[in-house]
């Protein structure tokens, strides 16, 4: 019986590995237009109106935030790349004391999703940019720049938080909250937004106090689902191979 588990949890193994591999590269892959049903949503512009709304301060760690909100905002669109900035190659955000700002997620919405183009491009986040790259000029000819933008997500609240967090790439979202500036007393550190979806380079990025996070439509379900069954799969089937092979009798061929 103990070797049958023993064969069982060998192919679980294998089978895990496989499965974790497959998860990790496709579970971001852009769809096909089609994926998004919401085409009127997707077609607009973000929503953006002068605010009423006072200056705040926020708590996150242990560090002290002054809020100034500039705009109320409201983006609908596509993820195409994200960066979480509590990686541990990020060393600004933790030199700066920036732990309000949780992630930055780069968004199309329009034609770029209507035409597919993102289908034929590369997006790429690091610590504060958002890079598209297309192959040729034909390709670059259809994408639209204004119709893209890389989002500084602001958020203190669990709920919020836990939202965000679960965006990928390829997600259709909605983001309600503000265009805020902010600071850092403590560290010395300020940072502004973005007020136009024209323009670009330093400061082209906007920085939104994230009221509500909401995912409309998930991609690429089945295949996030064999990456995270197969991430715990893995080392406890590993785990379990390795005790049968210790308790297991040694077997052997005897001659006669």
């Amino acid at each position: 019986m103990l070797i049958l588990f023993e064969k069982l949890l060998k192919w679980v193994f294998i089978a895990s590995l496989f499965g974790l591999l497959a998860g990790y590269w496709y579970r971001d892959v852009l769809p096909e237009p089609d994926h998004y049903d919401d085409g009127r949503a997707l077609a607009k512009d973000p929503l953006q109106a002068p605010t009423r709304k006072q200056p705040f301060s926020v708590q996150a760690s242990d560090q002290r935030y002054g809020v100034k909100p500039l705009f109320d905002y409201e983006l609908r669109g596509v993820v195409v790349s994200m960066h979480h900035t509590d990686a541990w190659w990020d060393i600004y955000h933790a030199e700066w004391g920036d732990f309000i700002n949780i992630k930055d997620i780069c968004v199309i919405w329009g034609d770029n999703v209507k035409s597919g183009v993102y289908r034929d491009m590369e997006f790429e986040n690091n610590s504060w940019t958002c890079w598209a790259y297309w192959p040729g000029r034909d390709v670059g000819k259809r994408f639209k720049e204004d119709q893209l933008s890389n989002n500084h997500l602001l958020a203190d609240r669990p709920q919020v938080q836990r939202a965000i967090y679960a965006a990928r790439p390829g997600d259709q979202v909605r983001v309600r909250g503000m265009l805020v500036e902010y600071t850092n007393p403590a560290k010395n550190f300020r940072r502004g937004t973005s007020i136009s979806r024209k323009d670009r380079g330093n400061g082209a990025c906007e920085t939104i106090y994230v009221e509500d996070f909401q995912i409309l439509r998930r991609a690429n379900v089945g295949w996030r689902r064999l990456f995270n069954v197969s991430k715990w799969s893995l080392p406890l089937s590993g785990i379990g191979f390795v005790i049968l092979l210790a308790v297991n009798p040694v077997r052997r061929r005897w001659r006669h």
